[in-house]
């Protein structure tokens, strides 16, 4: 896939505002209607609601709306740009929340990079939405956001950049190890600590795998390195590196059977895949230009490799995994999240592969439509019943209905989508186009 001409972006986006629209669920068209719907008769509905807080899931879009807050301070690839500036992603992510999940998303840029601002911002905004999703907050910043929040709110507080890309980077790993003969002693090294760095090794070491080593600018992170290490960070010395290894990634990366990179551009050079163990494991997941280039760790000795890209096999990407947590997250009407959750989202999208395990195919894609529903309808289901093994959820609900629901819901998302264009290309090719008032 090649990256698409910057006119072509911008006039997409002119020409439609944005990327997503609010519409009526039900008819506005008579007296009745309104009476109904709005005054006198929503009164009723209020008293219901005021009487009990939890009909709010019986009775408003707070069963299947999600907040995906952000202050722009570290967005992909660009940084801090601002909220305006971060607003075209976050609705994109919107549309996939949608299009992936049948999840009602409302993208919300926040114009202060106070933590204590925002934390209060998003328990007063809270009684809307039954999740939180928080979106590109710089870290540590956003850790001490999520840790706050998950204390106060009564609703699951998901960080997608921690805790999505440990899901796709586990159920990826999963199948890698399986290929290639490995299990959970293997060495493995994840180089970055930031947000995706931090969520992969806790998530894996929850999950059993204790041979862990992270890497961050200044080298391997190890317990009371002289150069002071940041609260979180002193987390990750506790649950890796049993040894007390220092050194840098290339000392690291000898004998290790698994290099996991969320850093920076083509830190992992070809020479080190000859450093590596047998039959070597690269995800090199840093975007838009991994630490290493697919063909690059293929054509240097990899017996698997992977990136975040969507041009090479085995892309790594949090878009795999998020649609399906949330939609099974909002099914259970979860009170949190916790490893737990994520350890079984992961274990669904893992075993979605299938028969078409392969070392080039180590993950489901978000293209393939069949895939894609039978990877976020299991995902749905398992993360509702573990919520429900849990007693995080509110909801003791079937798990096969999450699962038949998620399925109607991304299929009906799918009908109404191409309905859309069909309506789009008819007015496009008649000289018509999109109308605004």
């Amino acid at each position: 896939m090649s990256t698409p001409a910057v006119e072509d972006v911008l006039e997409l986006h002119k020409r439609s505002r944005g990327k997503y629209e609010i519409v009526s669920k039900v008819p506005v068209n008579s007296r009745e209607d309104l009476a109904k719907s709005y005054t006198p008769g929503v009164a009723y509905v209020s008293e219901a609601i005021k009487a009990n807080r939890e009909m709010a899931y019986e009775y408003t879009t707070k069963s299947n709306t999600i907040a995906i807050i952000s202050d722009g301070t570290r967005v992909l690839g660009l940084g801090n740009i601002g909220a305006e500036a971060g607003l075209p992603v976050m609705e994109g992510k919107a549309i996939l929340f949608k299009k992936l999940g049948g999840v009602d998303a409302i993208p919300i840029c926040i114009r202060t990079t106070d933590e204590n601002e925002i934390v209060k911002f998003v328990e007063n905004i809270s009684p809307n939405f039954g999740a939180i999703n928080l979106e590109d907050i710089e870290s540590p910043k956003v850790f001490r956001i999520q840790d706050r929040l998950s204390k106060t709110l009564d609703i699951p507080v998901f960080h997608d950049d921690r805790q999505g890309t440990a899901v796709s980077v586990l159920a990826a790993l999963k199948n890698a190890l399986k290929l290639s003969g490995k299990g959970k002693n293997a060495r493995i090294v994840v180089n970055g600590a930031g947000s995706a760095g931090f969520g992969i090794i806790q998530l894996l070491s929850f999950s059993g795998y204790k041979n862990l080593l992270a890497v961050d600018s200044k080298g391997i992170i190890y317990k009371d390195r002289p150069d002071g290490l940041q609260d979180y960070k002193k987390e990750v010395a506790e649950i890796t590196n049993a040894g007390n290894e220092s050194g840098d990634l290339k000392d690291a990366i000898s004998n290790a059977d698994v290099f996991i990179g969320v850093s920076t551009p083509d830190v992992f050079k070809k020479e080190f895949v000859h450093e590596m163990s047998q039959k070597p494991i690269i995800f090199a997941l840093a975007n838009p230009v991994p630490e290493i280039s697919y063909a690059d760790a293929i054509q240097a000795g990899a017996f698997i490799a992977a990136t975040g890209r969507s041009d090479a096999p085995n892309q790594v990407n949090n878009t795999v995994a998020f649609p399906g947590i949330f939609r099974g997250m909002l099914d259970a009407r979860a009170k949190g999240v916790n490893l737990d959750m994520l350890c079984a989202a992961a274990n669904e999208i893992a075993n979605s592969v299938g028969r078409g395990l392969s070392p080039e195919n180590i993950i489901p894609s978000v293209t393939n439509k069949k895939q894609v529903v039978k990877t976020m309808s299991a995902v749905a289901s398992s993360v509702a019943s573990k919520a429900i093994e849990t007693n995080m959820a509110r909801h003791n609900i079937d798990p096969e209905f999450v699962k038949n629901n998620a399925k109607m819901l991304i299929k009906r998302y799918w009908r109404i989508e191409s309905r859309i264009l069909q309506k789009t290309n008819s007015a496009v090719s008649s000289g018509g186009g999109t109308q605004h008032v």
